[in-house]
């Protein structure tokens, strides 16, 4: 967890009407993370449960993600930032939360791409802004995003709706956009940035860009057309299952 994904959470509340309740997958707190970690203090008022696999600050429920305890279309939002590369079979983790979100709900998923092994309890997995996309391809409107480098972005995320939300419109993207740009800022010290700039200047730019880029933003917005062959599907049982009554 950083400020620019702390930043990118307040972007999506604050942009979007997301239903209830809302759900953190991997809600723990580690120490010294507690300023930017805490995300609930971003949803005021509303119904929010932290849930993780081992118990501390921000846990509301012990449970694991492979196996969720709700049932299918219970949850209105689910936000997992900096959680699924810990989770060992992270397509279960994926298919539970697309199980128990409602029709209309959203998930917000954040993972490191380009970033060092840290074990809270473990960590196995490293995701593309494509990797991304294709795990998300069920849900047919969302936003691909990431941080840093092109080449080698720092985290990379996806805002996915379900079938029954309308798609995301051009004025929603580009709002979300503007606070992104407003809210997911990380500035390095001034002494560090005159440091790394010499550093880029005298030995060139490749390892000093994931340091001076972090605060580089990529998006793109993907409205697909899963929701109209949904909604044509169940218009051809209709007509399937009035033939059948008429014979």
């Amino acid at each position: 967890m950083n400020a620019i994904l702390r930043g990118l959470v307040r972007t999506v509340s604050e942009t979007f009407t997301l239903p209830g309740p809302i759900l953190e997958i991997g809600s723990y707190q580690v120490v010294g993370q507690e300023n930017v970690a805490d995300l609930r203090t971003l949803f005021p008022g509303r119904s929010y449960l932290g849930l993780d696999i081992r118990a501390g600050r921000g846990v509301d429920l012990l449970a694991n993600v492979e196996e969720l305890p709700y049932a299918s279309g219970s949850i209105g939002t689910i936000l997992a930032i900096s959680t699924l590369e810990h989770v060992p079979h992270f397509w279960r983790a994926f298919d539970e939360m697309h199980r128990v979100l409602r029709p209309d709900g959203a998930l917000l998923v954040a993972c490191p791409f380009y970033f060092h092994r840290h074990a809270h309890p473990n960590d196995y997995w490293r995701f593309t802004p494509e990797a991304l996309e294709m795990l998300l391809a069920p849900y047919p409107s969302k936003i691909i995003g990431y941080h840093g480098p092109t080449p080698r972005p720092a985290n990379v995320w996806g805002l996915a709706f379900r079938e029954e939300r309308p798609s995301i419109t051009d004025d929603e993207f580009h709002l979300y956009q503007t606070r992104l740009r407003h809210h997911a800022r990380m500035p390095l010290p001034l002494m560090r940035y005159l440091r790394l700039q010499l550093g880029r200047l005298l030995f060139g730019p490749g390892h000093f860009a994931p340091y001076l880029l972090r605060e580089h933003l990529g998006s793109k917005c993907l409205n697909s057309d899963i929701r109209n062959t949904k909604i044509e599907n169940r218009e051809e049982e209709r007509k399937e299952r009035y033939v059948a009554v008429a014979a």
